[in-house]
């Protein structure tokens, strides 16, 4: 805990404390916060915070980026806010209907990816060595292997029941109670069979009768993988629940809620829910078949080249459900299977990047970026590597939609939610067939999209911000090849120093951030760059200027000018305001100021100094108001 613990304070005082959050929990990658009111949150901070990659607001949640180290600091992060895990990710869910949705899934889905992605595994081995004969369906071994890689699968409804009533604030136990009739052995059994008669004989839903309820035909379906029945069943239950706590006195509510809600969701959803859910999962999956039928070729382009995207801003939790819904229905899904390519351009990009760039810091973020990759977690390589160089990002989207499209020509489907990267390859093995052309085309794919996303980063480059200080050593002028994060112009006309130079330790160290000062001419501050006043002291001897682009600059008129007490200085923004670039901030007496004794060396710092690779100030020894003072380096 403790080698967390400074982060999670951090992150915990930054979002608003304990009082602005409704729910928190984790993905492979990334905190996911509901918040109260996500502007309290300090996204600038947090983003400078060493552990977080990045911030991204999407989808009704703020999303706190920090890589494979994710399951460390989340529990170190609900240890130190005083939060229950175990309810940490019960929330109501506000916002518009898209955000609600895409708010729900996640919550439902990202306790079990973990799992859902291990067992896949081990069910795609066993397939794997059952396809090149190292193992017989009959033996032990390969029996084992399946029943630990099916398991989940097979128990999916229970699974589901347990994470959908905790995300309907329900009691998790009657879900799973749900989940756990719903694949009940002996039903399973019963449907095997015959049939008593038939209903809707000779249409598309005609459905066996095998027993009835209270005279009542029951019609049984098999509910192991399925998804939507559950979900539905479970937020039914929720209703019932909290309807019926409501009527039956505390003294017997331990036992009689679950009871009666038992006695009226189960037969419900045997009788009506899992009937209908089961029919409109039946025609959710035709429909996405269809529709990948109409050209396979686009559907991979547009999916396997826009997959990163939709990553980025969280949107393909809406995808998720929907190949596994075809994973219950048809035992096969192409739509992830055309994504697939997409993580393998994206480490393709990030090679080229770490082989090209000569800038340290970003060979050492490529190098763990890119094995997480390896295994299909690109949150590091986007963040930390491609998105922020813009054209590696692009080109690896390319990759993937190149990858998609000869995935979706030669029409290669997953038949299991496996693993991710390469361990996502045994998710194309078909359960009891022989290895065919399948395996060596989604090589071939993802081979290809790799290629694609490191040649044409190679060949379109991208803006190096190579080792500023080593360069311009070098050169004695400011490389071409970094990349300006900022310009700030001089907020007044006088003579540049050094910060070294200035008879104040607490400006000279550099211990309050790094910048320069001026020695000025007249008594005019003006803003050096568009922003807010986020600082105005009340003596008008400082003022803080918090930029567009995030720069958080401190003009500090004179030394020790504090003591003045506002004499001699008149202010012309409020604390609060927008100010633009060049706009009169402060007017002071030079004259009278200096007068009395003090040293008008104005300091203009960078308080969030760090947060750059580095901080190039101008060799002119004089400037004027709206000339190039400071260059911002990432």
């Amino acid at each position: 805990m403790e080698k967390y613990e400074q982060l999670a304070k951090d992150i915990l005082e930054n979002v608003g404390g304990v009082d602005n959050i409704n729910s928190v929990f984790h993905c492979v990658t990334r905190l996911r916060f509901k918040l109260k009111d996500e502007k309290i949150a300090n996204t600038d901070k947090i983003k400078a915070l060493d552990g977080v990659v990045s911030v991204i607001q999407s989808g009704g949640q703020y999303q706190v980026v920090i890589g494979n180290n994710v399951p460390d600091v989340y529990s170190t992060f609900v240890e130190v806010a005083g939060i229950n895990p175990e309810g940490a990710g019960e929330t109501k869910s506000e916002g518009n209907i898209f955000n609600r949705f895409i708010d729900f899934i996640s919550g439902v889905f990202t306790p079990v990816l973990g799992v859902l992605a291990a067992t896949g595994m081990i069910k795609g081995f066993a397939a794997m060595f059952l396809a090149f004969g190292w193992l017989s369906d009959k033996s032990g071994t390969y029996q084992l292997l399946y029943a630990i890689g099916d398991s989940l699968f097979y128990f999916f409804p229970i699974f589901l029941g347990y994470t959908a009533s905790k995300k309907f604030g329900s009691n998790i136990f009657i879900g799973m109670a749900i989940g756990a009739a719903m694949v009940y052995p002996t039903l399973a059994g019963i449907m095997a069979g015959k049939p008593l008669y038939t209903l809707f004989e000779g249409t598309v839903i005609a459905s066996p009768i095998h027993v009835t309820f209270l005279g009542i035909p029951v019609i049984l379906m098999s509910y192991s993988s399925s998804v939507i029945p559950i979900l539905i069943a479970t937020w039914f239950s929720s209703k019932v629940e909290k309807w019926m706590k409501q009527i039956i006195p505390d003294v017997v509510k331990t036992f009689l809620v679950p009871f009666f809600i038992l006695l009226i969701v189960v037969p419900l959803t045997f009788l009506v829910i899992g009937p209908v859910a089961t029919w409109a999962g039946q025609l959710l999956g035709a429909a996405t078949i269809w529709l990948y039928n109409l050209s396979p070729i686009v559907a991979g382009l547009l999916l396997g080249g826009f997959w990163q995207v939709f990553v980025i801003f969280g949107l393909h939790w809406g995808l998720i459900p929907i190949a596994m819904n075809n994973l219950a229905q048809m035992h096969f899904d192409p739509i992830l299977a055309m994504t697939f390519g997409a993580s393998f351009a994206q480490i393709g990009a990030v090679l080229a990047v770490m082989i090209k760039s000569k800038n340290e810091k970003l060979k050492s973020l490529s190098i763990p970026a890119f094995i997480s990759g390896i295994f299909g977690v690109t949150e590091p390589a986007i963040y930390g590597v491609t998105l922020p160089l813009k054209k590696p990002f692009i080109m690896s989207c390319i990759g993937g939609a190149v990858g998609g499209a000869i995935i979706g020509f030669a029409n290669v489907k997953s038949y299991i939610m496996g693993g991710l990267g390469i361990f996502g390859i045994p998710n194309f093995f078909k359960p009891g067939s022989p290895i065919g052309s399948t395996i060596l085309i989604v090589i071939i794919a993802i081979a290809v999209s790799f290629a694609i996303g490191a040649i044409l980063t190679f060949i379109f480059g991208f803006k190096d911000p190579a080792n500023a200080k080593a360069e311009t050593e070098a050169s004695g002028r400011e490389t071409e090849t970094l990349i300006e994060r900022e310009i700030l112009t001089s907020p007044l006309e006088g003579e540049v120093i050094t910060l070294a130079e200035v008879a104040d330790e607490a400006f000279s160290s550099g211990a309050l951030g790094k910048g320069t000062a001026i020695k000025p001419h007249n008594g005019k501050v003006f803003a050096p760059a568009s922003g807010v006043a986020a600082t105005v002291f009340p003596t008008g001897h400082a003022i803080g200027i918090k930029t567009d682009e995030g720069a958080e600059v401190l003009i500090h008129i004179g030394l020790n000018t504090v003591q003045l007490e506002g004499k001699y200085f008149t202010t012309h923004v409020k604390q609060g305001e927008r100010v633009e670039a060049g706009e009169l901030l402060v007017e002071f007496d030079l004259e009278k100021i200096t007068a009395e004794g003090y040293d008008v060396t104005t300091p203009v710092i960078l308080t969030n100094s760090d947060k750059y690779l580095d901080i190039l100030v101008v060799d002119d020894q004089t400037v004027k108001v709206g000339d190039r003072l400071i260059t911002l380096v990432i």
